[in-house]
């Protein structure tokens, strides 16, 4: 058995037509699939199109959940701490200036980190999402005890 690249990833949301519009309009994603299966279950998934292996499905919360735990993720999603996706980036700050000019919210400025540049935002769904710059590092600035 070789398991060869991760396929796919799952980001919550509460609306999948409003979560598509952001991932394809805002960050630059493309359509994977949008089709609606049996008991009225909407299958939403998009990717970058540099990367068209990894495909990041829009779930709303729901079976086979149980109501308890699709409770908890709708409201740690209406919190806006929810987390979502890291993405890269080959310029921290100008892909901040140009998604916050499109009114993307961030928590986080882009500041140094040990590793790079890193900025976090909110999609407009409440998950937070890393963005960074890497630079090289080797992880001693991360001891470990």
């Amino acid at each position: 058995m070789t398991i060869t690249h991760i396929s796919l990833a799952t980001v919550w949301v509460t609306d999948q037509d409003e979560a598509k519009a952001f991932y394809i309009d805002t960050l630059g994603f493309e359509e994977a699939t949008d089709m609606t299966m049996g008991d009225g279950y909407r299958w939403v998934a998009v990717r970058h199109p540099d990367h068209p292996e990894l495909e990041v499905t829009l779930m709303v919360p729901g079976p086979p959940l149980t109501d308890e735990h699709a409770e908890a993720i709708r409201r740690s999603l209406a919190s806006g701490d929810n987390p979502g996706l890291g993405v890269s980036t080959d310029n921290c700050q100008q892909t901040f200036e140009e998604l916050e000019a499109k009114g993307v919210t961030f928590v986080q400025p882009p500041a140094e980190r040990p590793y790079g540049v890193e900025a976090v935002f909110r999609d407009n769904q409440g998950n937070w999402c890393v963005l960074v710059e890497r630079t090289e590092y080797d992880g001693s600035e991360f001891p470990h005890a």
